[in-house]
């Protein structure tokens, strides 16, 4: 994508490189063609790069705004297509889950979240075999378990295929809920750690498939399955 921005603060040649050289340096930006007559920056990059990201490489006496797109709508639109992956995942499995509930008389929201998490773990644990050496290598970067125990991050995709099958067939959800509330909730620190270090760092959850950064919809993903997992606990007693 190519966006022209207004870049004011520049009154010569020098600045013109100066301002060209910092820009080059973002991440995500491949070419920039500056003009201090027009006081503009026209830059090429192979994903939105949020304007406050741009302004940070640019010394004081410069400042970058906008001219021809919505900001706002720009990083909306990147975010959506950086996720999109795990938001069909997410949107499927949810759709399907709740059909199945309304071919019963009445709703089950237990039986709701059983299948979602049946869902989930199956569907997530096929995208880390596609590649689990890779999926390892990303897992072992910010896991606080597989950090001292490489072996976990193999054993870690093992263990999401024997939760799924396990809230398929409704085995002993006592231990199945468990094992899942101790599994995920050691899961999220590493994920907190880094998202709140902000790590840029590539997001394990479908493996090596996709190159998803590690954000807060990571988090969400893991809190996710920690409260359902707690609450059909909770419904237990």
């Amino acid at each position: 994508m190519v966006h022209t921005y207004q870049v004011t603060g520049m009154t010569c040649s020098n600045c013109e490189a100066n301002v060209k050289s910092a820009l080059l340096t973002v991440e995500h930006v491949t070419d920039v063609q500056v003009s201090k007559d027009d006081h503009t920056a026209t830059i090429t990059m192979d994903k939105h790069v949020p304007i406050g990201n741009l302004q940070k490489s640019l010394k004081s006496k410069y400042q970058i705004s906008a001219i021809e797109h919505h900001e706002i709508a720009e990083q909306t639109k990147s975010w959506l297509e950086t996720y999109k992956p795990i938001l069909l995942i997410g949107f499927y499995i949810s759709l399907v889950t709740t059909t199945v509930q309304l071919t019963s008389p009445t709703f089950n929201a237990t039986q709701w979240m059983q299948h979602f998490m049946a869902g989930f773990f199956l569907v997530f644990s096929f995208f880390k075999f596609l590649d689990l050496k890779g999926f390892a290598e990303s897992y072992r970067m910010y896991d606080v378990i597989a950090k001292r125990l490489p072996a976990w991050a193999y054993l870690y995709a093992f263990i999401e295929l024997i939760l799924g099958f396990a809230y398929l067939l409704n085995f002993n959800p006592l231990i199945t809920n468990t094992a899942t509330l101790i599994v995920m909730s050691i899961s999220i620190i590493g994920v907190l750690q880094s998202v709140f270090n902000k790590k840029r760092i590539q997001c394990a959850c479908l493996g090596a498939v996709f190159n998803l950064p590690m954000s807060t919809v990571t988090i969400v993903e893991d809190a996710l399955m920690i409260i359902m997992s707690a609450s059909m606990l909770v419904g237990m007693l």
